[in-house]
């Protein structure tokens, strides 16, 4: 049977049902309906059922989405640890520890939170994204994530090592810094009080030292006990760097509290390596003192190079730092010009007639707690007695700490002949790059805090894994520059510096940027007019790219998946990335 439109000459053609037959040998055809009266939508289901097909009721979906989840972000990290083998350093394939670590790396740039929270975001009856679909993890509950964190525990060193291998060559530089974070409870023996920089200096808190590459690329990671001091980091690092690591010629650079005399003798020196750091304020008074650094240097540059005794073997590169030096004196005529009114405003309590401030103890209270707000106790003479009190500046120490504004010096063992002083000073500004790192771990992006962990292992398997997430997102920035604020033409942004002193860095990003860069972010529109992004709202634009389950009217007991098709935006994130293109 078929249908067939027969034509008309003087009305519209006639719509019959027909059948073919044969007869003697002979194909004849016979109507058997006419269906010129039918209206068009139900003509189209009848040639479809005579086709084989199945016509669906006009109340019922062909197809229906049964699930829909976030997947373009997943894809990009996912793809993107995959190509630069960060899946192969966790572990072999099939290792189900090892895809649970993958998981929570790449569930810490995509949502960080708590392992609980990564379970129900991993488990398919509670999913908030295709990760773990795309690992196959079936049902995760968080007593599978802790054990994973133990397992990453036990093979830290071997990935580190080979993190090392990738990113460290024989004579390169090792930069080096440190930060802390607070933890809740207290229970974990390495939380213990010390020099809070999160400002709770009620809570305890772990410390922690990271190692990184000349780019900023993290290589690893050591957790101490809360109340341990940054100079007491670096004798495990340098131990780590020869010994665990093989390199032939390390150059380690740590800014002037990490890098101190002491460990300069006891621990850097016996080990056959090479530093770059700075001077602190004493020593550089010292110098002045001394004659060895005269002002006049800077009377037309701001870098100069010189040797002291008391450094023998070393070169020192002093730096001048004009809008810095103005910056400094501005803030300190701030806080002086503040504390002034301050204590004028118990001067007058004091002597006042009517209820006056009396006695020592009760006055210095009211002192003690402006010159806590101000911190500028050492600029100031005070006289206090039971019935007075007075101050004054110390014009001649306010004087002298004037003269170092703007200045600081950089220390290094390496001859000029391996590193000059412009590269020198440049490698140790380099150091903005793992504070950066530490800004990305601890806040924006992967949000290492609060640490509710117990077991001092599962603390670090826990810091290694925040670590392993800037790992991959640092790749990541890397492919995707073009399309972030970021500047990708830095040889032109450092081109446009007025001098190698001058600020690098300010708020995270170059302090000069590139014409290219300059047009980006006024325009909003990267070069090929796609809208510019920061990396978090690349993230989300990437996740409504999506993932869809799906069933039929004709087959709705066999489901199969759909992903939606990227937008132009997102397949140049994808090209970007060099993941394979959606169809």
């Amino acid at each position: 049977m078929y249908i067939e439109a027969v034509p008309n000459r003087h009305s519209p053609p006639a719509i019959l049902l027909r059948e073919s037959y044969r007869e003697a040998g002979k194909v004849k055809k016979r109507t058997l309906l006419n269906l010129s009266d039918w209206p068009h939508e139900r003509i189209a289901g009848f040639k479809a059922l005579l086709k084989g097909g199945t016509v669906i009721p006009n109340d019922q979906d062909a197809i229906t989405i049964i699930r829909s989840l976030p997947h373009g972000h997943v894809d990009a990290a996912l793809g993107t640890a995959r190509k630069i083998g960060l899946d192969r350093l966790l572990g072999p394939d099939g290792n189900r520890c090892r895809d649970l670590i993958l998981a929570l790396v790449v569930g810490r740039i995509l949502d960080p939170g708590s392992k609980l929270a990564a379970a129900r975001a991993l488990s398919p009856d509670t999913a908030t994204s295709s990760l773990g679909e795309q690992l196959a993890l079936g049902v995760v509950d968080e007593d599978e994530l802790y054990s994973a964190l133990d397992w990453l525990a036990v093979r830290q060193p071997a990935i580190e090592a080979a993190l090392a291998k990738r990113h460290f060559t024989g004579g390169t530089l090792v930069l080096y810094d440190v930060s802390s974070s607070y933890l809740e409870g207290r229970c974990c023996p390495l939380a213990q009080f010390g020099y809070s920089r999160d400002d709770k200096p009620r809570k305890r808190q772990i410390v922690y030292g990271l190692l990184c590459a000349p780019d900023g690329c993290p290589v690893a990671i050591e957790v101490f006990a809360g109340s341990t001091a940054d100079p007491a980091t670096l004798t495990s690092q340098v131990t780590k760097l020869k010994e665990r690591f093989a390199l032939d010629h390390v150059v380690l650079v740590g800014d002037r509290g990490m890098i101190t005399q002491a460990r300069i003798s006891e621990d850097i020196k016996a080990a056959g390596l090479d530093w770059i750091t700075a001077l602190r304020a004493p020593a550089i008074k010292a110098l002045l003192d001394g004659g060895a650094l005269q002002m006049s240097l800077f009377d037309d540059r701001d870098m100069a190079g010189i040797t002291s005794p008391e450094f023998p073997g070393e070169r020192l590169i002093v730096c001048r730092n004009r809008a810095l030096a103005a910056e400094r004196a501005r803030k300190r005529g701030d806080l002086l010009a503040a504390t002034e009114r301050d204590l004028a405003r118990i001067a007058a309590a004091v002597a006042r007639k009517r209820q006056p401030l009396r006695g020592k103890a009760e006055i210095g209270l009211e002192i003690g707690a402006v010159l806590d707000k101000h911190k500028m106790a050492k600029h100031f003479a005070l006289d206090i007695t039971d019935t007075r009190f007075s101050f004054a500046r110390k014009t001649d120490e306010i004087t002298v700490e004037a003269a170092l504004d703007g200045l600081y010096v950089v220390r290094t063992s390496l001859p000029a002949a391996t590193l000059d002083d412009t590269a020198t000073v440049r490698s140790y500004k380099s150091l903005s790059l793992v504070e950066r790192a530490f800004r990305c771990i601890k806040t924006v992006d992967l949000q290492i805090r609060p640490i509710y962990h117990w077991l001092a292992d599962r603390v670090r398997a826990h810091v290694f894994v925040c670590m392993l997430a800037y790992y991959l997102e640092w790749h990541m920035r890397q492919r995707l520059a073009p399309m972030l604020y970021d500047d990708t033409d830095k040889d032109a942004a450092e081109a446009l510096r007025s001098s190698i002193v001058a600020p690098r860095f300010r708020g995270g990003r170059l302090a000069e940027r590139s014409p290219a860069a300059v047009t980006k972010q006024t325009t909003g529109r990267t070069e090929d007019g796609l809208p510019v992004h920061s990396f978090r709202t690349l993230l989300a634009d990437l996740a409504t790219l999506t993932r869809n389950t799906l069933v039929t009217a004709i087959a709705p007991e066999q489901p199969f998946t759909l992903t939606a098709r990227p937008t132009p935006l997102q397949q140049k994130a994808r090209d970007l990335l060099g993941l394979s293109r959606t169809q």
